[in-house]
């Protein structure tokens, strides 16, 4: 095993021991893992408790409790069998940070790790992981006692001091795990202020320690910045593992050093089959490379498979080289060797002469990632998590498959999601894939596998430094057995004077295992005795008033059950309201052409408006424009009339599927300011828009407090404005809605400074009065005119269809009879349809030609295009075919052909390079018969000589153009 340690650190490493390292390693060999991968329908996600205060980390008793701890001090215990959590204790912690000009500010600090002893049946010990608070900074390994749900307080053993600082945030690690050995790993952060730079914190200048990581992380005689590995003893202390970093009695270093170079390890695992150890590890915010400096940020997870260096702070992710950097002169010098890292800081108090760096196993920065395409974008803090083995739950209730065997489960504290990583023999980074993908595990701060075989995942929540009602530990169940029915529930109506007949419903109910149903509804209300049914459609007359719940519960014929209520209310009749298209296109707008509507209501105790009981302005009419990318479904599901709602609509739903809520909310101070904070403070700032939509781009702090915000380099410009723009809005005061006449004309108009690319929601909507029985009832219709640009990956049907968003975005159609369709469109006065498309020698696309159809892949014919020939355009910047990334691998485990970045614009990319794709695209029309009324509409690619496997083009947009009218004096492409 070649380190290409310098001479005076391989002088003191111990042949022996070096040997007996790799005796161990090779004595584990790694097993392939078997069986086919499970579908997503057998696993349960269940929440276990919530509104948590900053949970940190969880272990498993045996007696079948979970002990969590939460970063101010408190130790609880969750019990499955009472489903009761149980404060057992409250350690004192420091939870701050006092700078020398006295100024206080919330740290990391606090209680930061736990994890119980393996033989806890025995001696009842658990170990925690502190900042002790005092005049003395420093964090401390306990251990404790616990005997019940009493944490014996006179038991404290302290096996280990960290000292730290605390003028300055942040890092401070805390993870611990026990090995099959008896050994405890314990990690702790560099210590070191990230605020002034977004690159490496190397400030040699006198009096800044605290932003100065070579201190701790590239410091061989401190304990920041590691992985720590000592043996716990029965006495409490502890004694030092052979095969340790630095052997015992070397000058300048620390016998417990397993690994250094790390910046702010968190979560930290060890498979008991290799004794490998892995871990996720945050890195810096800088977003672009910098001549002067070095690489962007980088957070990684890694896989120590022996001791050594990984680094931090001069080298990251790939061993990527900083530069050394002289504060006081702003000046760059020579860029880090990873073959021998040398640390001349005055603040150093070890050795000069490092171990040679270790790269990080996965790496990736904000922006998508090259060598890791499946991590995405947007923000990032690596978590870590498990590996499996199925051996490890020998009597474990149930276990996951056999499929995950040996996998790596990482979660991502930001991004939401769990990958598994699949390793090859040697334990080297093979493949990954997401795990769940439709399951969203949002600032998942710790994960482990119970000793039930249970995945268990601790989310934080989404504001720091406080409680959150979405703070909560979760359980993640695999069913290899029987699985419940999936219940589906409707009724004909919900609501209605009495009396009135429903038909109930269980249609779309199912059993995954196929097994025979049995069906119970149940309607139950406080107007009297319970009523049974055991057909799946019953009919029920309600002829009392009242509130009813109808509950349908399915039970398979191995005894599992499932079940689904309807809310039934009797006693007032729903108004009925129409809001009728009288004249133009019922699914699509076009600027300036005007559409003829009427609004119908009729309500059985109010009258309507035709006979005059309802008076109009009774109802309320509105014309709302819809930014691009706004929710139709959540236009129709939430009551949004005003045309001011909707205008700041996208940046609202911008900041929902971003990482903006893990520090700032509405109206409270998290680790950022509250969103009207900001709007006050920028109010009369006329030029404070573009400012901060800059700085939510590129990232930045030093305005609101210590905490820096993150880098968003995957929003476009006018992405990032659309988000401020909301974000200022909330310090207005609200406009009234403008209203319109029930009956009428409009011409859809896009407002001034929209790009045009939206829609608009027509809605009317009527509450009537009531009745002496039931309280008043509102119905509201909406009519969505979409924009007639749209996108492939949004269609509704598919077949032979692959999407990609790295390297670049990216929607092909493969093989003969391959589709897209979308749900019930008019196409009334729809004169054309416009597809833009490629057909590039790089993918090795073979063309074919479009074919639109009626209401199924082989309906009425409408129209069709000419043949889609194929091409191979330049592109200024591209790669030549020789050099294009290679075949990844995407979330289904499928390979994915590889993707040229000339034949798309990225995501987020900008709008000059996303004209440029639109230029080289073919313009393929398809002229259409005239046609009426509503119906789902298919796009079929043929090429009858293509294989089935063969991509026949790329898809890059759609648009509907009406009678009469070119693209050129329509929305355009």
């Amino acid at each position: 095993m070649n380190f290409n340690f310098p001479l005076s650190f391989t002088a003191l490493r111990s042949a022996v021991l070096s040997l007996l390292a790799l005796g161990l390693l090779s004595s584990r060999p790694l097993q392939p893992p078997p069986g086919d991968k499970p579908e997503e329908n057998r696993f349960t996600k269940i929440v276990l408790a919530e509104s948590l205060d900053e949970p940190m980390e969880m272990t498993f008793l045996n007696d079948g409790r979970i002990l969590l701890i939460e970063r101010k001090g408190a130790l609880k215990a969750y019990n499955p069998a009472t489903k009761a959590m149980t404060v057992i204790a409250t350690i004192p912690v420091s939870t701050k940070y006092t700078a020398k000009d006295g100024r206080i500010t919330e740290a990391e600090d606090g209680l930061l790790g736990i994890v119980a002893d393996p033989n806890f049946a025995q001696n009842h010990w658990i170990y925690l992981y502190y900042s002790e608070p005092g005049d003395v900074a420093k964090n401390l390994l306990t251990r404790y006692e616990l005997r019940g749900d009493e944490l014996v307080m006179n038991s404290k053993k302290v096996l280990l001091e960290v000292a730290t600082q605390r003028e300055q945030c942040c890092h401070t690690g805390g993870g611990m795990v026990f090995d099959d050995r008896g050994n405890l790993f314990l990690t702790t952060g560099d210590n070191t202020s990230p605020r002034d730079t977004p690159f490496n914190p190397i400030d040699e200048r006198e009096g800044r320690g605290p932003w100065d990581a070579q201190k701790s992380s590239g410091n061989t005689a401190d304990l920041r910045g590691k992985i720590i590995r000592i043996h716990p003893e029965t006495d409490g202390t502890y004694t030092i593992p052979d095969g340790n970093l630095f052997p015992k009695g070397t000058e300048k270093t620390r016998p417990e050093i397993y690994t250094m170079g790390h910046r702010n390890p968190w979560r930290i695992s060890v498979d008991n089959k290799t004794g490998y150890i892995y871990w996720g590890e945050v890195g810096p915010d800088a977003s672009n490379d910098s001549t002067g400096r070095g690489p962007r940020g980088f957070d990684e997870f890694n896989q120590a498979k022996g001791p050594g260096n990984f680094g931090w702070p001069y080298l990251i992710g790939n061993n990527s080289q900083y530069s050394y950097y002289d504060f006081a002169a702003a000046k760059a010098g020579e860029a880090y060797d990873p073959a021998h890292p040398v640390n001349r800081s005055p603040n150093n108090t070890g050795l000069n002469d490092l171990p040679p760096a270790q790269k990080a196993l996965i790496w990736y920065p904000y922006s998508n990632s090259a060598e890791f395409p499946m991590m995405g974008r947007s923000g990032r803090s690596a978590t870590g998590g498990p590996i499996f083995h199925k051996s490890d739950f020998t009597n474990a209730k149930r276990t996951f498959p056999s499929y995950y065997e040996g996998k790596w489960f990482i979660v991502e504290f930001m991004r939401g999601w769990i990958m598994t990583v699949t390793l090859d023999e040697q334990g080297n980074y093979k493949s990954m894939e997401q795990f769940l993908p439709n399951e969203n595990f949002s600032s998942a701060i710790d994960m482990k596998f119970s000793p039930d075989g249970d995945l268990y995942v601790l989310e934080y929540g989404s504001a720091w430094f406080r409680g959150n009602d979405n703070a909560r530990i979760v359980k993640i169940e695999y069913n290899g057995g029987n699985r419940p029915p999936l219940v589906q529930a409707s009724a004909t109506k919900t609501g209605g004077a009495i009396p009135f007949d429903v038909a109930f419903s269980a249609n779309g109910t199912k059993d995954y295992d196929g097994d025979a149903l049995k069906y119970s509804w149940k309607v139950t209300s406080k107007a009297g005795p319970a009523k049974m049914f055991t057909q799946p459609n019953p009919m029920v007359t309600f002829d009392k008033p009242g509130i009813y719940q109808a509950t349908l519960l399915v039970t398979d014929a191995k005894g599992a059950k499932s079940s689904k209520s309807i809310e039934i209310k009797a006693g007032n009749e729903p108004p009925l309201v129409a809001f009728d298209v009288k004249k133009g296109n019922k699914s699509f707008f076009f600027p300036n052409q005007p559409i003829d509507y009427a609004v119908r209501v009729n309500d059985k105790e109010d009258g309507s408006l035709a006979n005059g009981k309802i008076a109009p302005t009774q109802v309320a009419v509105s014309m709302d424009y819809l930014p691009e990318g706004f929710d139709p479904i959540e236009v129709a599901q939430n009551h949004r009339g005003t045309e001011t709602v909707a205008r700041y609509a996208t940046g609202q739903q911008l900041i929902s599927q971003n990482d903006c809520k893990s520090c700032h909310m509405i109206d409270k101070k998290s680790v950022g300011p509250s969103y009207i904070d900001v709007a006050k403070k920028y109010k009369s700032d006329p030029a404070a828009v573009d400012r901060l939509a800059k700085k939510v781009i590129s990232g930045g702090g030093g305005v609101w407090g210590d905490h820096s915000m993150s880098a968003h380099p995957q929003l476009t410009t006018s992405d990032a404005t659309a988000m401020v723009n909301y974000v200022m809005s909330l310090g207005e005061k609200p406009v009234a809605a403008k209203t319109y006449p029930v009956q009428g004309s409009f011409s859809p108009k896009v407002p001034e400074g929209e790009n045009g690319k939206g829609g608009f929601a027509l809605r009317a909507s009527y509450t009537d009065r009531g009745t002496k029985l039931m309280k008043p009832v509102s119905s509201e219709s909406v009519v969505i005119l979409r924009n007639p640009d749209v996108l492939p990956e949004n269609a509704d049907l598919k077949k032979g269809t692959q999407f990609t968003i790295t390297p670049s975005k990216s929607f092909l159609v493969i093989g003969n009879d391959s589709y897209i369709g979308y749900n019930q469109l008019d196409l009334t006065d729809i004169g054309q349809i416009d597809l833009l498309v490629q057909a590039t020698s790089r993918v090795g696309a073979v063309g074919g030609n479009i074919e639109v159809r009626l209401d199924s892949p082989t309906g009425p014919l409408v129209g069709k295009t000419t043949v889609v020939k194929v091409s191979n355009p330049a592109f200024p910047g591209a790669a030549p075919a020789s050099t294009q990334r290679p075949t990844s691998t995407s979330a289904t485990g499928a390979a994915t052909p590889p993707t040229s970045t000339s034949v798309t614009a990225p995501a987020g990319g900008t709008p000059d390079r996303a004209a440029m794709m639109r230029r080289m695209s073919q313009k393929m029309t398809a002229t259409i018969t005239p046609t009426t009324g509503m119906h789902t509409i298919f796009f079929v690619f043929k090429n009858p000589q293509a294989t089935a496997d063969q991509v026949l083009m790329q898809v890059v947009t759609i648009q509907f153009m009406p009678a009469g009218q070119t693209a050129s004096t329509g929305t355009g492409h």
